[in-house]
Parts: structure tokens; sequence; C-alpha cells
């Protein structure tokens, strides 16, 4: 575990309003995919997914 407040957090646009959300800065460019989306078409195991450039706001002030 890391330190108290050594997270930075980005804010991700929400799908259908002008909200947003806080996301870690791994998961920035990258979104985990739900149930319907988590195999791929050979089979393996899809970890992440790419996240559209429009919806990084950048990081919380």
């Amino acid at each position: 575990m890391g330190k108290t407040g050594s997270v930075t957090w980005v804010k991700i646009k929400k799908r259908n309003s002008n909200e947003y959300r806080l996301v870690p800065t791994k998961w920035q460019f990258y979104k985990k995919p739900g149930p319907n989306q988590k195999y791929s078409s050979d089979g393996k195991r899809r970890r992440r997914i790419r996240r559209s450039s429009k919806s990084v706001l950048g990081v919380k002030q």
C-alpha cells in the first residue's frame, strides 16, 4: 500500500452527462472490460480496453 495521498487521480467524463469520476493515473488510457467483453475471439482474457481520448479531462486539482 502507498502512503496517504500518493495516488494521482485523473478525471474521466461519464457516458451521458457532464459529470466526471476519478480513476488512478494507471487507468487513465485504459478501462476494464465488462462481462460481455472479457474474452477476445481467440479465447484469451482481455484485461484492458483502450479508453477514448475525449473522455480524459485531466488531473484532479
